[in-house]
């Protein structure tokens, strides 16, 4: 004995309706990567504007020079990323090659990326 089913399938308008809606909203929504990625470009700019000294490997560079090398970093690795804590702990804190950590040298004090970094995150989310 057959059983046979009183469902109904949807009309080709309404199932294209949908699919519009739906792809509308996913379109709509900003993801995740695209507010790290934003987040990561101001951080960058705090770094580039600091008129601290950042070294890595021994040099000591500008820092302009250091968040242009941060950001050939992320453009390269930001498939590794998805938030901006992960581009700090995992890209911008110490060499890739060599596994140093780097430093920050503010107004002669010497002190580890990462913390400066996180830092300036905290100053970036803070409420104004």
């Amino acid at each position: 004995m057959a059983i046979k089913s009183t469902l109904q399938s949807p009309s080709p308008r309404c199932t294209c309706l949908t699919m519009v809606l739906v792809s509308l909203l996913c379109l709509s929504l900003p993801t995740r990567a695209d507010d790290s990625s934003t987040e990561i470009e101001a951080l960058l700019s705090q770094v580039a504007q600091s008129g601290c000294e950042f070294q890595r490997n021994g040099s000591v560079h500008s820092a302009g020079d250091a968040a242009d090398h941060l950001r050939l970093k992320y453009r390269r690795g930001k498939r590794h990323v998805n938030s901006t804590e992960q581009f700090i702990d995992r890209l911008a804190s110490e060499s890739s090659w060599t596994g140093k950590a780097y430093s920050v040298i503010c107004d002669g004090v010497e002190r580890p990326s990462r913390d400066w970094l996180y830092e300036a995150l905290a100053s970036l989310r803070a409420p104004e």
